[in-house]
């Protein structure tokens, strides 16, 4: 059920950076949230589903890089934003499985 209803999602993000700061707002149909969380300090984060998540985000060249840590398992999830063109393309790896978002700038 969960996916289906993410696939529905029609999700938009703002991002802006402010040195080593971020603030990401995350804007769709079941929730809105801003995201702020700086390079290598740890912090928090629950998913849409209710997954809590603890870990950090890293600049590495054009990419943004969060490697996390499920609370409930202790199991892996990094997430992998690059910007190619006008897309925004977000890669989240978890227990071997890659999965691929694509955002069009508006």
């Amino acid at each position: 059920m969960k996916r289906k209803v993410a696939t529905h999602d029609n999700l938009k993000l703002t991002i802006k950076q402010e040195g080593n700061k971020f603030i990401i707002k995350e804007s769709c149909r079941f929730r809105n949230i801003d995201v702020v969380f700086e390079l290598g300090v740890n912090f928090d984060y629950t998913l849409a589903d209710g997954t809590e998540l603890n870990g950090t985000w890293s600049l590495e060249g054009n990419k943004l890089i969060a490697k996390f840590k499920r609370v409930d398992n202790g199991k892996e999830l990094i997430d992998i934003w690059e910007i190619s063109g006008s897309e925004l393309i977000q890669t989240y790896i978890y227990e071997g499985v890659e999965a691929k978002r694509f955002f069009k700038k508006e």
